[in-house]
């Protein structure tokens, strides 16, 4: 206080008193070494918590029980033993600590009335968050690339998708990710100031982690949007371009048996494609237009929470081949 009160000695008097709170203010506001945030609840009301609680409980334990009954599934049956299913087996898996990332953390808030989380486990969830998410793009990438050679490509197929380049992809699609991720953690470690600790979402978001620096973020800004642009943009580009390929090739088949079971293989695909990728848009779409952080807080739940959770009911119910599969899982084991 007497450093303070010495910086402004040749202050004006009717002038000192505003200074001094200016001054105050802004190193109230540059804190530095934090070593917590505090997450937004999605509601502040005792017994909707509860019902929360429960909801998001259930939620996550279908996802986990289905995405593992698909693995378990594929692993059992040869007859699933394709390329295809191999890179479906890995989407599951992603799906599985993709909603580990998130959603355990928010049950356990709720159950403990507590919103905090340390700087350290802040960043470790987005990083995390980032590696997942990612994966599943590249995933549903690949899969979209996996159905293009089977069905444009026929001929070629066992060629082109041999066990050795699935292995490839998956380690590619991997290393992509694990660069996106510590890319934007590398980010987050500059800045050495926040402004607040209030983050506005249920959990670290890395853009909403950047809005609460206090220094210039505009460069590293435009780098995640530009990684998001290549790592976004391009995979949806490929995977239309595959469909569009893959369509054109159905119509010339002669048969409407040949084409039923073509599209059968790829509706799964694409019901998924959809899901992931129109509520990850709706998300950015809803974040821009609507400035209530709770809406956007509940639009991020959707992208987190539901699609991991719909993805097995749409390979079970959709695809005759896994269904065909589950149904003789079924009668071994009962």
């Amino acid at each position: 206080m007497e450093e303070m009160m010495d910086r402004h000695a040749f202050i004006m008097p009717e002038h000192r008193d505003d200074t001094v709170w200016v001054v105050f203010n802004e190193e109230i506001e540059n804190r530095t070494g934090v070593l917590e945030f505090h997450l937004m609840g999605l509601s502040e009301d005792p017994e909707l918590q509860l019902l929360l609680f429960g909801l998001f409980l259930a939620m996550y334990l279908v996802t986990m029980l289905g995405n593992l009954l698909i693995i378990l599934v594929i692993t059992l049956d040869p007859h699933l033993h394709t390329p295809m299913y191999f890179f479906l087996s890995n989407l599951s898996l992603v799906d599985i600590f993709f909603i580990s990332t998130t959603i355990p953390k928010m049950i356990v808030g709720i159950h403990m009335h507590s919103r905090v989380i340390s700087y350290a486990g802040c960043l470790t969830q987005m990083s995390f968050f980032l590696f997942f998410v990612c994966m599943d793009d590249m995933i549903l990438t690949v899969m979209a690339y996996d159905r293009f050679v089977a069905i444009c490509h026929p001929l070629y197929y066992t060629v082109n998708m041999n066990p050795h380049v699935c292995v490839i992809l998956i380690l590619l699609s991997f290393s992509v990710s694990i660069f996106d991720s510590q890319l934007h953690n590398l980010i987050a470690l500059q800045v050495t100031c926040f402004k607040d600790v209030e983050i506005e979402n249920f959990f670290c978001h890395p853009s909403q982690l950047l809005n609460l620096a206090c220094t210039d973020t505009h460069i590293s800004n435009i780098v995640i949007y530009f990684i998001g642009v290549i790592l976004g943009i391009f995979p949806v580009l490929g995977i239309i371009l595959s469909y569009c390929k893959i369509f054109f090739s159905i119509l010339k088949i002669p048969s409407s048996s040949g084409k039923y079971k073509a599209f059968s293989t790829c509706g799964s695909h694409l019901s998924v494609v959809c899901l992931f990728y129109g509520t990850g848009i709706g998300v950015y779409l809803g974040s821009a237009v609507s400035h209530s952080p709770r809406k956007n807080a509940v639009a991020s739940l959707i992208y987190t929470a539901v699609s991991p959770m719909l993805n097995p009911f749409i390979y079970s119910l959709r695809n005759r081949d896994f269904s065909n599969a589950l149904k003789r899982l079924h009668s071994r084991v009962f």
